[in-house]
Parts: C-alpha cells; structure tokens; sequence
C-alpha cells in the first residue's frame, strides 16, 4: 500500500496556467541582469571573521591565518569589473539590479552611489556573504537590520528586494515582513515567473533567481570556460522563453558577479547577449522591483505595493 505523504513545497505552481499579466508594452518577456556586489563581505580572517572564504578561481583554503591572495581577487571587483561592467550597462541602456551586501556597501559605497545615478535598483543580499540557514531568530534579525541600514546609507533609500546567499532559513521571510519595507525576495529558483506565497497571516511575493543564466559557472568546473560559453547559454535560455512568452508571460533572470563577469576575458559574452536580446522586440529590460510591483498590480495586489513601499509611494 503506497503511503500517504505530506508537505509544505508546491511542486505544481501554476499548473501552466500563469496569470494573464501583460508586461509594459505588450513585451513577451521581461528581463533582469542582477549584478552580484560581495566584494568586502566575503569571508575574511583580515575583516576579523572566523574563517577565509574558500570559493575562488582555484580550491584552496587557508586556515588560521590571514588570506592575502584571497583578499586580492575580490578587490578585483570593485577595482576592475565594476567599472567595466557599469560602462557595458550604458552602453546597452539596460537598467539592472544590484544585488547587495551590506558590508560589501559599508566599505564601496560608492558603487551603490554611482548605480543609482545610472538608474539602477540596489537590493539586499545580506550582510556578510554567507547562508541564513542555521541562523537563530536574533542573529538572523540583525543581520538584516544591519544589511538595510548599511545600503539606505550608501544608497539614500532602503532595499526592496532581498536575496540571501543560497539557503535562507525557515523565519527569513517572516522576519523581512516584520523588518518591513520589502517588496520581493529572491531566495527561490523553482519558476520563470514572480509569485505569491504564504507568509503568516499574509503574502509575499517570491521572483525567482536562476543559478544556470548565472556567471557562477565559471567557477569550480561549471561548465563556462570562455565568454562564449556564457553567450551563447543565455542566448538560449533567451529565445526560447521569448518563443514561450508569446503565449504567456515569461521572466529571464542574468546573475553577474563583478569579480567573474568583470573579466577582460569573460565581459564579451556579456556584451554578446546584450546585443542579440536588446535588438529583439517584444522585451522588458526591467529592475527586480520594477517587475515585482508590476505583478503585484497587475494581479489586483496593490496591498502588498502599500504595505512595501507606503501608501504614499505606492499610488
């Protein structure tokens, strides 16, 4: 007799049958480069943390001791791709969403100074660069606070998004919404669409991150080796859900990291997906909030654009 199983994951979403939400002028797909800003929060023994961040170009770890090499190619980030990424962004016209940590922006914030003068969204990605999942409830709620008090002050207004490193823990959502001022979160990768889930006695809204449509995977044999490979992935993912979309709505996320990305060597195959999808008709080139406040008011859910952002700034 088979056994009757429960759980709280919904391996169904919409079933195919999404909302009927129409992107800003008829677009078939809606699309978010999110730029990865971790430079300074990484793990860092020099930064009086506990330990060395390990994830590098290479494996390698160094333990009780100070890692110099580690510590330089972060700065690579901040030195080098960040400039080269912003000026590729300008060039296309393609507004994007910096995903941020907290401490990255304490110790650069002129980065988030200089995105917002470019017209960019800067979100939160937590305060150091590490995972939320075996965090209590009082260290987690500091973490955030701390995050959102670091980026409203390089940034001059609070985040609207948030994005923990890989796995969050079970309160993370409900401590954002008593944190409150959030309007998405991007700590799933289970869909090609925004949506809403439960949180409490209330809902949130969820838009999915993609870690394949990711630079990551140039790293720790991902299977990118050239910026080609980047392309020519991305290009892909991009045709089809535009196919897709003509049907229903679509959303294609880009992860950028200014260490990887920022590469001379990598940085034209983001320069080759950004030529092929902005020529394409029928494409949204959004920031995440832009797209998480256009769902939520498209779907009739303008409480939720209120309780985010304020009744005053949501009309």
């Amino acid at each position: 007799m088979t056994e009757s199983l429960t759980t709280d994951r919904d391996f169904r979403g919409y079933g195919g049958r999404p909302p009927k939400v129409s992107w800003p002028g008829g677009a078939r797909l809606a699309v978010s480069l999110v730029v990865n800003v971790e430079e300074g929060a990484e793990l860092s023994i020099g930064q009086g943390d506990e330990a060395n961040e390990p994830t590098y170009e290479v494996v390698e770890q160094i333990e009780g001791a100070r890692d110099l090499c580690m510590e330089s190619h972060f700065e690579y980030g901040t030195r080098a791709g960040w400039p080269r990424i912003r000026a590729m962004l300008a060039r296309f016209g393609t507004p994007a969403t910096l995903n941020a940590n907290g401490r990255a922006l304490a110790l650069s914030p002129w980065i988030a100074e200089e995105a917002v003068a470019d017209g960019h969204e800067v979100a939160a990605h937590g305060w150091r660069w590490e995972r939320h999942a075996h965090m209590g409830e009082a260290e987690e709620q500091l973490a955030i606070a701390r995050t959102v008090e670091a980026i409203t002050a390089a940034a001059g207004t609070p985040p609207r998004g948030w994005h923990t490193r890989s796995a969050t823990s079970p309160a993370t959502r409900r401590l954002l919404l008593e944190k409150g001022g959030f309007l998405y979160d991007s700590n799933a990768y289970n869909d090609d669409l925004p949506y809403l889930v439960e949180v409490g006695d209330t809902e949130h809204l969820v838009l999915p991150y993609a870690f394949d449509t990711n630079d990551m995977r140039f790293q720790r044999s991902g299977g990118f080796v050239f910026g080609d490979d980047f392309a020519r992935y991305c290009i892909d993912a991009f045709d089809r859900l535009w196919e897709e979309g003509a049907d229903a709505p679509r959303m294609l996320s880009i992860g950028l990291h200014l260490r990887i990305i920022g590469r001379p060597g990598r940085i034209a195959g983001l320069e080759r997906f950004l030529d092929h999808a902005t020529t394409r008709g029928g494409v949204w080139f959004a920031r995440r909030d832009a797209i998480a406040r256009h769902w939520l008011e498209a779907i009739g859910r303008h409480d939720l654009v209120a309780r985010a952002l304020g009744t005053a700034d949501a009309e």
